[in-house]
């Protein structure tokens, strides 16, 4: 069912949000996550329907945390909604009462899912290794099945529009979409969004397409890297994983970071690019220093800044980004380019000597997004970047989800998605 065509007159809707907001003295910091469920949430509202919001925020791992209470929150979502007053369920599964009493027009918003380990689906205060993990595992998925049966209860649809959590099978994720029947579950504005923008990358590709790479471990992106490898036409690889491939190939770098036990992955990486007719664009120099205090990413003082080879830098100095040649090689690789994704920065970003490859991807892919390209950008780092940058609004797309994408994009199927699409 496609949220649109669906008819929430006289209905009651259970949404999934991602409501987990950065909070400082009990006040929102960053209310972007809230802003991006407004069109979905008012949606339902203005064709006469009542709203239930479940969302999680932080790590509770199943206990009350009062810092991590939603209840902090409803007073900037009934703003952002632009109605009189959010109603609270101070628990979420016992919120029966509340919903009957709803009426069309009005929102609840429940407690923190992770008050509840059900939410999750794992079991608290046992060691996975302890001989009795297997059966208190299979006890949770019992219990997990009733808590999303509970919150299933209190309405007549379910709309899931939380893609930052769609790569997990929670209970208010993908478990719940069980107990609607597929003219009563859909996706929310947002996910369709997120669905198709990972689509116009992996399934409807324009070519040339450029995938961009960067972050400081190759391991951590290899699946990653591995999938796109199938699919793209030039792959830029950029940021701390650099210098594994060229300590790889005998490259001396200094202090810069470094994954001795994948250097067999990076020459492997390689290998399958050359297979695959993949264009493989990585950093000739970096941009170094001898004193780069990460704490607060400042320079100490007295610190030298250089340029040097990225497989030719002297003991004592770090690559901390793509040198000049570097940012010249991936604006030409972008240039051009029909269907772009990003993710991950090209240095240590968050410094302002450190910027430049950063922004000269983001400038590239800006560049070609003005001459018609479709660009993704996601994960945090990246996202921060087009922010640091001003190119937000220069961009096709950029996704909320950081690890939902990345597994997307690994080429795996999302729960929160299956639920609703039975995949």
């Amino acid at each position: 069912m496609k949220i649109k065509d669906y008819n929430f007159a006289g209905k009651k809707a259970i949404v999934r949000v991602d409501f987990n907001v950065p909070l400082k003295e009990g006040k929102i910091t960053d209310d972007t996550r809230i802003r991006g469920a407004v069109p979905t949430l008012k949606l339902i509202l203005d064709e006469g329907g009542a709203l239930i919001i479940m969302s999680h925020m932080g790590k509770p791992k199943g206990k009350v945390k009062p810092e991590l209470s939603l209840g902090q929150i409803k007073d900037a979502v009934a703003v952002a909604l632009g109605v009189p007053e959010v109603k609270f369920a101070p628990d979420c599964a016992k919120a029966q009462e509340a919903a009957a009493a709803l009426k069309p027009g009005e929102v609840l918003l429940l407690e923190n899912l992770r008050y509840y380990p059900e939410e999750e689906g794992k079991p608290v205060g046992i060691d996975k290794e302890d001989p009795a993990y297997e059966e208190a595992k299979k006890a949770m998925k019992a219990s997990q099945k009733e808590f999303a049966k509970t919150l299933a209860s209190y309405a007549d649809c379910y709309v899931m529009d939380a893609f930052g959590t769609a790569h997990r099978k929670h209970a208010s994720t993908a478990v719940i979409a069980d107990y609607f029947d597929a003219d009563n579950k859909m996706l929310g504005l947002l996910m369709e969004k997120e669905v198709a923008a990972v689509d116009a990358v992996l399934g409807n590709i324009k070519r040339p397409f450029v995938a961009i790479m960067g972050g400081s471990k190759v391991s951590s992106k290899i699946g990653i890297i591995e999938n796109l490898l199938g699919k793209a036409d030039k792959l830029i690889l950029c940021g701390g994983m650099t210098y594994t491939f060229a300590k790889a190939h005998g490259g001396e770098i200094g202090q810069s970071i470094v994954e001795m036990d994948k250097l067999d992955v990076a020459l492997n990486v390689e290998k399958l690019a050359a297979e695959k007719g993949v264009e493989l664009v990585m950093a000739p120099d970096a941009v170094c220093c001898d004193n780069l205090d990460f704490a607060t990413m400042t320079i100490k003082p007295n610190s030298k800044i250089e340029v040097y080879p990225s497989n030719a830098i002297p003991a004592g100095m770090e690559g901390l980004d793509a040198g000049p040649e570097a940012q010249k090689k991936f604006a030409e690789a972008i240039k051009g380019a029909k269907t772009i994704l990003w993710n991950g920065p090209a240095g240590v970003f968050e410094c302002d000597e450190f910027t430049a490859g950063s922004k000269a991807i983001g400038d590239a892919i800006a560049a070609a997004t003005a001459e018609g390209a479709f660009s993704l950008i996601g994960g945090g780092d990246s996202v921060a970047c087009c922010t640091k940058f001003g190119l937000t609004d220069k961009v096709s797309y950029i996704s909320t989800g950081g690890g939902a994408l990345l597994e997307a994009i690994e080429g795996k199927v999302l729960p929160g998605v299956a639920a609703i699409q039975g995949e």
